[in-house]
C-alpha cells in the first residue's frame, strides 16, 4: 500500500513539474520581457520616449562601465535565447526571436569593434538629442517638473559619462574625422548662456500649463533658473571645451571607417546594420552606379520638356541660381512646406486602408543645429506626450532650400513617409515592446523613398521641374551608394565625394558639403534609401504581377506597414503571405 502510495505521488509531482515547465512560446515572452525592462532601466530617456515614467528623475549612465556591462548583459541574453527550440514556436514568434536575436548580436558587436565610442555625427548626438528635453517628458503637475529639475542637474553626470568614452576614443584613435567637425561646436555654444531665459532648457519655466498651482510657480522657476546656471550651462561648456581643447585638435585627418582599428571589420558591420542584408561594400557600390545611370537619364528627359538649351551642368546651375526657385523667407518655405502636406493627407485615404490617429506639424530646424543640419527630418513625439509628430524644415540659407525640392522632402519626412508608417507602427497591438518601437534604417528610409515616388501615383510632380526635384532626390540616394562605399572602402576624399554629388544631383552646393559630411562621420546609414526602395518596389512588382487584377493598392500597403519595422528578408515574407492570401481568397 505505501508502495503504491509513493508511486501514485512520485507520477503526481512529475506530472505537475511536467505541467509548470513553460513552453518555448511562454519562454521567449518572459525573455522579451525581461531585456525589454533591462533597455528600460539603462536608458530612462527611451522608457520616457515609449510612454512609462518610471525613472522620470533620471538620465543614462554612458560612462565605460555602463557600456562593458550593457555588453555582458546582452551576450547573457543571447546565450539564453539559444537555448529556445524554436522549431516550436509559431511563426510570428519566430519572426520576432530572429529580429530579437539581430538586434543583440548587432549591439554586441558594435561594442565589440568600438562603435560605441564614436556618439555623435557631423550634424547631431547625445547634447543636441538632449536639447529635446523640453519637449519630450511630461510637465502637466508638479511632480513632472521636480523629475524635469532633476534631470537637469543630472546633466553633468550624463556628459561625464560621454567625456570618459571621448577621451577612450582618442587614446585609441576612434574619433570622427576633423574636417568633419568644423562648425560642430556651436551644437554645444548656443547653450552656453548668460541668462538662463535665453536657454532652450528653461523655456517650460516661462509659461505654465493648468496643472501647476498660481503659488508654486515662481518657486519652480526659481529652481530652473537656478537649475540651468548651476548645471546645464556649465555642463555645456565643459563639454565644449574638451572639444576644442582636446577631441578636435587630435581628431583623424583620415576619413573612411576602413582607417579605424578594424576598419574593414565595422564598415562590414555597419552595412548589415543599415541594409539588414548580407552586401558587400563591391556589390553595393556597383548597383550604385546603375542606379545613377538609369536616373540620369530620366533626369536628362524632364530637361528636354522643359526646352532647356545647355548642357546638363548648366541646368544644374539655372536650378542653383534661379530666384523662382527658393522662398524669401522662413515662412513662405514653411508655409509651402505645409501646404503640400496637407494636400496629401486628402490623398491617404485612396492609397492606404488603415491611417494612424497620431497629427504633425510642420516647424523650422531649431537654430542651435540648422547650419550643419540636414534639409529637413521628422521627429517623433514621447508616446503618451501631447506633442504631435514634427516634419522639421531647415530655414537656414534659404538660397540653399530649393523649392523644386520640396514635394519630395515632404512626402518623405511626414506622409505618406516617416510620419505615417511611424505612427502607424506605434499603434500595433500583439507585438513584444522591443518590435513597436524599432526602427530599421532599410526598413523606414526605404518606406521614405517608396514615399516619393508614391508621389507620382498621388497627383504631385505636375510641375516638371517638381519632378526633377523628385529624380534629384532619387539621384541623391543613388548617390550614396558609390559615395558611401567610395569613402568608406575605396578610399575616395571628401571633394571626390562632393564633386560626384554635385554634378549629378540638383541639391545645392551647402547641403552637397552638410550631406557628405554627414556619410563621412555616419559610414553605412546613407545606403539604407535606395537598397529598402528597391527592395519594396520589388515587392510590389511581384505582387502586381502574380496577382493580376486581384492586386489591391491599399491592401499591399497595409501589409508593408502592419507588422512595424523589420529587415527587409522579413518583409519579403510578410508581402509573400500576403499574396498568397489574396490568391486564395479571389475566384
Amino acid at each position: 500500500m505505501k508502495h503504491h502510495l509513493a508511486l501514485g505521488l512520485l507520477l503526481t509531482l512529475g506530472a505537475c513539474s511536467v505541467s509548470t515547465t513553460p513552453d518555448p512560446s511562454t519562454r521567449l515572452q518572459s525573455l522579451f520581457d525581461e531585456e525589454w525592462e533591462f533597455r528600460l532601466q539603462e536608458s530612462p530617456l527611451l522608457a520616457t520616449s515609449v510612454g512609462d515614467h518610471r525613472f522620470g528623475e533620471r538620465l543614462p549612465d554612458a560612462s565605460l562601465a555602463a557600456e562593458q556591462r550593457r555588453y555582458e548583459a546582452r551576450l547573457e541574453f543571447l546565450e539564453r535565447l539559444g537555448q529556445i527550440d524554436r522549431a516550436l514556436l509559431d511563426s510570428e514568434d519566430r519572426v520576432s526571436a530572429l529580429m530579437f536575436e539581430a538586434q543583440l548580436q548587432d549591439s554586441v558587436k558594435d561594442f565589440e569593434l568600438g562603435g560605441h565610442l564614436i556618439p555623435f555625427t557631423s550634424d547631431s548626438g547625445f547634447h543636441t538629442d538632449l536639447a529635446r528635453l523640453p519637449t519630450q517628458v511630461p510637465l502637466d503637475t508638479v511632480a513632472d517638473y521636480q523629475n524635469y529639475l532633476s534631470r537637469l542637474a543630472a546633466i553633468p553626470g550624463y556628459f561625464d559619462g560621454y567625456l570618459e568614452v571621448l577621451q577612450q576614443a582618442v587614446k585609441e584613435e576612434r574619433t570622427l574625422p576633423r574636417v568633419v567637425l568644423e562648425g560642430f561646436e556651436h551644437t554645444m555654444a548656443s547653450h552656453v548662456v548668460e541668462d538662463a531665459q535665453e536657454s532652450l532648457f528653461f523655456a517650460p519655466f516661462k509659461k505654465f500649463p493648468p496643472g501647476i498651482p498660481e503659488d508654486r510657480q515662481e518657486e519652480l522657476r526659481t529652481s530652473g533658473r537656478q537649475a540651468v546656471l548651476e548645471h546645464v550651462v556649465p555642463a555645456y561648456q565643459k563639454l565644449l571645451s574638451f572639444m576644442e581643447q582636446t577631441y578636435i585638435p587630435t581628431a583623424r585627418n583620415t576619413l573612411g571607417a576602413s582607417a579605424l582599428p578594424q576598419g574593414e571589420q565595422y564598415y562590414a558591420h555597419l552595412i548589415r546594420r543599415y541594409t539588414t542584408l548580407d552586401l558587400s561594400a563591391d556589390e553595393i557600390h556597383e548597383l550604385g552606379l546603375q542606379e545613377v545611370d538609369r536616373i540620369h537619364q530620366e533626369m536628362n528627359q524632364v530637361i528636354e520638356q522643359v526646352g532647356f538649351d545647355g548642357s546638363f551642368d548648366e541646368f544644374l546651375l539655372f536650378l542653383r541660381t534661379d530666384p523662382r526657385f527658393y522662398a524669401k523667407t522662413p515662412e513662405d518655405l514653411l508655409k509651402e512646406a505645409s501646404f503640400i502636406s496637407k494636400k496629401m493627407d486628402a490623398r491617404l485615404p485612396a492609397l492606404f486602408g488603415h491611417l494612424p490617429r497620431l497629427p504633425y506639424g510642420v516647424e523650422p530646424v531649431p537654430a542651435h543645429i540648422a547650419p550643419k543640419y540636414t534639409a529637413g527630418r521628422y521627429v517623433s513625439p514621447a508616446r503618451g506626450s501631447r506633442q504631435p509628430g514634427l516634419y522639421w524644415v531647415n530655414t537656414y540659407d534659404l538660397e540653399s532650400r530649393p523649392l523644386y525640392a520640396l514635394e519630395a522632402l515632404s512626402l518623405h519626412e511626414a506622409v505618406p513617409g516617416h510620419h505615417l508608417q511611424g505612427s502607424i507602427a506605434r499603434e500595433l497591438e500583439g507585438l513584444p515592446p522591443f518590435r513597436r518601437f524599432t526602427y530599421l534604417s532599410a526598413y523606414g528610409e526605404g518606406w521614405g523613398l517608396y514615399s516619393e515616388r508614391l508621389g507620382l501615383e498621388a497627383g504631385f510632380y505636375t510641375d516638371p521641374y517638381s519632378n526633377f526635384g523628385r529624380l534629384t532626390y532619387e539621384m541623391w540616394r543613388a548617390c550614396r551608394l558609390v559615395v558611401d562605399t567610395g569613402l568608406h572602402a575605396k578610399g575616395w576624399s571628401r571633394e571626390q565625394a562632393m564633386d560626384y554629388l554635385a554634378s549629378r544631383t540638383a541639391l545645392s552646393l551647402l547641403e552637397v558639403r552638410t550631406e557628405t559630411d554627414r556619410y563621412i562621420s555616419w559610414p553605412g546609414q546613407a545606403l539604407a534609401y535606395k537598397i529598402g526602395e528597391l527592395k519594396i518596389r520589388e515587392l510590389r512588382s511581384k505582387a502586381e504581377k502574380t496577382l493580376g487584377g486581384a492586386f489591391d493598392l491599399r491592401e499591399f500597403h497595409d501589409a508593408v506597414l502592419g507588422s512595424g519595422s523589420v529587415p527587409l528578408p522579413v518583409l519579403e515574407e510578410i508581402v509573400d503571405g500576403y499574396i498568397e492570401r489574396r490568391r486564395s481568397a479571389s475566384p
